[in-house]
């Protein structure tokens, strides 16, 4: 069952998991940017296939996943309780909750599962 993270308001600061998603490669030049599962260009299925880059500019953090075909999408990360909002077009991202630490964002068709820990979830300090 999926939650909508704007409805929940235990849900309000959603913190991703990010580290693990900055791109990186080795001297071997091989391609070792984390990839999330992503359906995008009319799939269906969710597949392993899109790799994320992150970057910071004057407003944030930025996540930008490539999709296969040579397109990409842009992402804020936001703390207004929704998570991530499209960095860039007129179309709105829309986040539900997939699983225990993982969100599905939706934007134009696109979608990308995206690891993530919700703030009630964080150990206390």
């Amino acid at each position: 069952m999926s939650t909508r993270i704007s409805d929940t308001r235990t849900w309000v600061a959603l913190g991703l998991l990010l580290p693990a998603l900055a791109a990186c490669g080795n001297a071997d030049g091989e391609d070792r940017r984390e990839r999330v599962a992503c359906a995008v260009a009319g799939n269906r299925d969710l597949k392993p296939d899109c790799p994320v880059e992150r970057s910071r500019d004057a407003d944030g953090l930025l996540l930008t996943v490539r999709h296969p075909d040579g397109g990409f999408r842009r992402l804020r990360i936001v703390t207004d309780g929704r998570g991530v909002a499209s960095a860039d077009g007129a179309d709105a991202a829309t986040v539900e909750m997939s699983g225990d630490k993982q969100i599905d964002v939706s934007v134009s068709g696109d979608r990308y599962r995206l690891p993530a820990t919700i703030a009630s979830q964080l150990p206390k300090p």
